[in-house]
């Protein structure tokens, strides 16, 4: 599968109109019967089911997503390295860019490709975030990779205000436009996992001015109370992209190493038309891109 490098200079369609992001891949992927380990989910699928990440990034396309995002989120050096498959890292993540950007080519619509730029040493933990001169080393690495397929680069699920300045730091070095994506907290409205105020996080982001500023891999309830504070950002795309679980232990780590299993257990209240009145409300507030994060699937598009 070759690579055919995108022209993110002209026609992106990036007008500020409403734009629908994909839904999760995980959930999808072990549907479809594939098998998703904890701690390589997203690698595993590239490794043993490429055909099956396609078709999800189809299901998406042909539910209505404008955009779809590159199955890197579990493509991490660290997690790799835990498997012994750290000499893939390279070869996984072109995979993941290629894969996104053959689906978006087959299209009749113009379908953007954001590649995922994920946290570096675990999800939803403020406590575990790398130095900023390891996390801009390890993210450059990673967007180097994924920069010939992709219209703009999402890093997800930031969960602090160090961790969302080195991911900007780090996206200083490419000519790639950059969406932001912060994970909130689950109980206290407008804070950041860390429990920082969204508000001192908004305002260092102004700074870098990137695309976009999202709330994502939280619960639909927490995007709600934030979304007026996100669309203060000044970025062109502001909006959500919310997860189904109804809490993360503080001390959660996807091996299952800490307090849970390291599968999440999902709500059984967000189904499709619950999840698209939370969109709904998103957009009557100002959002311009919604979309679904873990435990979602294409018919929440």
């Amino acid at each position: 599968m070759g690579i055919t490098v995108v022209n993110r200079k002209e026609d992106l369609n990036l007008d500020g109109s409403v734009k629908i992001l994909d839904a999760g891949m995980g959930k999808t992927l072990a549907m479809k019967g594939v098998d998703v380990p904890n701690t390589i989910w997203s690698a595993n699928a590239l490794l043993a089911a490429p055909d099956a990440v396609l078709e999800i990034h189809n299901e998406n396309i042909e539910a209505g997503a404008d955009i779809i995002t590159t199955n890197s989120y579990g493509v991490i050096f660290s997690d790799l390295e835990k498997e012994g498959l750290e000499d893939r890292f390279d070869e996984l993540n072109l995979l993941a860019g290629e894969i996104a950007q053959q689906a978006s080519n087959a299209s009749e619509r113009k379908i953007l490709v954001a590649g995922s730029l994920p946290p570096q040493n675990g999800s939803y933990r403020p406590d575990r975030v790398l130095d900023e001169t390891t996390l801009i080393s390890l993210y450059q690495r990673q967007m180097k990779l994924l920069e010939p397929c992709v219209d703009f680069f999402l890093f997800e699920t930031m969960s602090s205000i160090n961790e969302a300045q080195a991911a900007l730091r780090a996206a200083n070095a490419f000519s790639v436009p950059v969406m932001i994506g912060l994970t909130l907290h689950d109980r206290e409205p407008n804070r950041l996992r860390s429990g920082e105020p969204l508000t001192d996080c908004i305002e260092l982001i102004r700074a870098f001015a990137p695309l976009g500023v999202l709330a994502n891999c939280c619960p639909p309830e927490r995007i709600s109370d934030a979304m007026a504070s996100l669309a203060g950002s000044g970025a062109l795309y502001v909006g959500g992209f919310g997860n189904a679980f109804p809490c993360v232990p503080e001390d959660w780590l996807l091996d299952g190493s800490k307090s849970t299993d390291g599968a999440l257990q999902m709500r059984d209240d967000l189904s499709p038309s619950f999840y698209a009145d939370f969109a709904l409300n998103w957009i009557d507030q100002g959002a311009n891109i919604v979309g679904g994060c873990c435990g979602t699937v294409a018919q929440h598009t």
